[in-house]
């Protein structure tokens, strides 16, 4: 029975390829653009698409999305990856889609990872996009405004896509065990809670949450004809028993949290095995590396700036060569923060002056602090009793920059840690001048 199953060949696809829905009524997620009234729904219900960016993480739906869109509005569909095409596909897939447009058809051309393309084969797109030849339908997992060129990006409506709520998949998990194009064909007796758990484990992925149920099922226990799944199975399949996140999303903040203070505590072993546990239970190791960057600045600041240059270097590798292989990028990042001089004086000083600036907004920047940039301006004393650094032997100056009622305030006090004590010797120095300067006056 085992082998039957297996050879069945009506499940021989893929589950998730299977289950893509044909229509946005079989459509889960994304009600924020496509929910009744919404922009989305609105344009195409209207059949006025306009060429478009998607932009969210993977197993959201964008290219399912793209092929309803094409459906819907009666458009050619054309699927290109940028990761397989160079610029003579592109051209002649263009060209096809002006021939098309000649005879008063439309086509929708969906590129898959559209970042992965540089900004100078991005370019072919322009005058086909604005001729409007083709609509063009670019998904990206980046943040388009840094990975798409502007004048492409300009002549796009840019629609973000969520990660799907864990609601969302396990609708979609139930869909899968009933539908004919699922599982609905079989006996399956499976523990109540396993659907939260892998819905739990995708973490907003559909594409991993139908992929996991399906190798679950096929590695399940036959006999009599029905399969049953159970906790040990599933555990099995993912191959990460004490690595799942929990169903509320728990365990992932706690996980952070156990990396970060264990960093912060200098803590080097335990905070790569905290690492290790959020890569291999299937974190993005880009939201890791953003969470290193931030605490190069929160937790060791100018104590060490290495810090800084160090994790933006280690984001960039994670970027461009992803998982398995900058795992061990991450570790070095994690290793040096874990051993780098602490200190939170930064953070301490922005929170300090952020309460002033919220108490204070509307505090005049001092007249001497202003460009006078019109005649008017000069008259009216801006500029007036500045005092230009540069002009000095010590580059310093008496001149007051802060507003008149912030006078004398202390924001940023730091510590003898590491290159901070380097900083607080400057910023004595610094002090003592203008002081023995203002007596001298």
């Amino acid at each position: 029975m085992q082998e039957s199953l297996f050879d069945d060949r009506s499940i021989q696809d893929p589950l998730a390829s299977r289950l893509r829905p044909d229509d946005l009524s079989e459509y889960v997620g994304q009600r924020h653009i496509l929910g009744e009234g919404k922009v989305l729904s609105n344009l195409i219900k209207s059949d006025r698409i306009p060429s478009m960016i998607f932009w969210g993480p993977p197993g959201v739906g964008k290219t399912t999305l793209a092929r309803i869109i094409a459906k819907q509005t009666k458009a050619a569909f054309i699927d290109f990856s940028a990761v397989t095409s160079g610029v003579k596909e592109i051209r002649d897939v263009l060209r096809r889609g002006e021939d098309a447009r000649r005879m008063g058809e439309k086509t929708i051309l969906f590129v898959d990872e559209i970042h992965r393309f540089n900004k100078a084969q991005q370019d072919v797109f322009l005058p086909y996009v604005e001729k409007g030849s083709i609509i063009l339908i670019g998904a990206t997992t980046e943040n388009p405004s840094f990975e798409i060129n502007g004048a492409l990006l300009s002549r796009c409506k840019v629609f973000v896509l969520q990660a799907l709520s864990q609601a969302d998949i396990v609708q979609l998990l139930h869909t899968a065990l009933m539908s004919e194009k699922g599982f609905g064909q079989f006996t399956i007796h499976m523990a109540a809670d396993v659907c939260e758990m892998i819905a739990a484990f995708a973490n907003g992925d559909a594409r991993t949450a139908l992929n996991t149920l399906e190798m679950v099922i096929l590695n399940g226990d036959v006999h009599d004809g029905a399969i049953t799944i159970n906790h040990e199975i599933l555990e099995q399949c993912i191959a990460k028993k004490s690595l799942l996140y929990d169903k509320n999303g728990e365990e992932h903040y706690n996980l952070i949290s156990a990396l970060h203070k264990s960093m912060r505590n200098s803590d080097v072993q335990a905070a790569i095995y905290w690492l290790a546990r959020m890569l291999e239970a299937g974190e993005d190791p880009l939201y890791v590396a953003r969470r290193l960057i931030r605490f190069a600045s929160e937790d060791i600041g100018m104590a060490d700036s290495r810090a800084v240059e160090i994790t933006t270097a280690v984001y960039d590798a994670c970027h461009d060569i992803g998982m398995p292989e900058c795992s061990v990028h991450l570790t070095h990042a994690v290793t040096y923060l874990s051993l780098a001089p602490k200190s939170n004086a930064l953070y301490l000083a922005y929170e300090k002056a952020k309460q002033d600036a919220l108490k204070q907004i509307a505090e005049p920047v001092p007249l001497h602090l202003r460009n006078a940039v019109t005649s008017l301006m000069k008259d009216l004393s801006y500029g007036k009793g500045y005092q230009y650094a540069h002009d000095h032997e010590d580059k310093l100056t008496e001149m007051e920059c802060l507003p008149e009622g912030l006078r004398d305030v202390i924001y940023y006090q730091p510590t003898m840690m590491g290159s901070e004590a380097r900083v607080t010797e400057r910023m004595k120095a610094i002090q003592a001048w203008k002081e023995q300067h203002k007596k001298q006056k």
